[in-house]
């Protein structure tokens, strides 16, 4: 399977975060996010294991109610039904996010 990126539709989040769903199998999903600075992902789980890579610009993480800052390169974990979220620190950054298994919500 190969996915371009014109392919790929955007969908433009309630917390106005930029979501590209890249594609995906039953048991594996990988999500482009483009976020504003300020713009936050609430705390929340979810009962999908989670990797997150920053590709570009930074983060504050909380991860289980510990956090850092994420810069490009940096990635963080989340297992299953683990509290998590983010806040952008800089426009324009962008987050890779790895579900497994897929995010059926993501495409309802």
């Amino acid at each position: 399977m190969f996915i371009h990126d014109d392919q790929c539709t955007e969908t433009v989040l309630d917390n106005g975060v930029v979501r590209k769903i890249k594609g995906f199998l039953p048991d594996l999903m990988l999500v482009e996010l483009i976020w504003k600075k300020g713009q936050t992902g609430a705390v929340h789980h979810h009962p999908h294991r989670q990797a997150g890579y920053v590709v570009q610009g930074s983060f504050e993480a909380d991860v289980e109610g510990e956090k850092t800052v994420l810069r490009a390169g940096d990635c963080y974990y989340t297992t299953a039904d683990q509290p998590h979220g983010l806040v952008a620190l800089e426009d324009d950054s962008v987050l890779l996010d790895v579900f497994t298994p897929m995010r059926e919500d993501f495409v309802k």
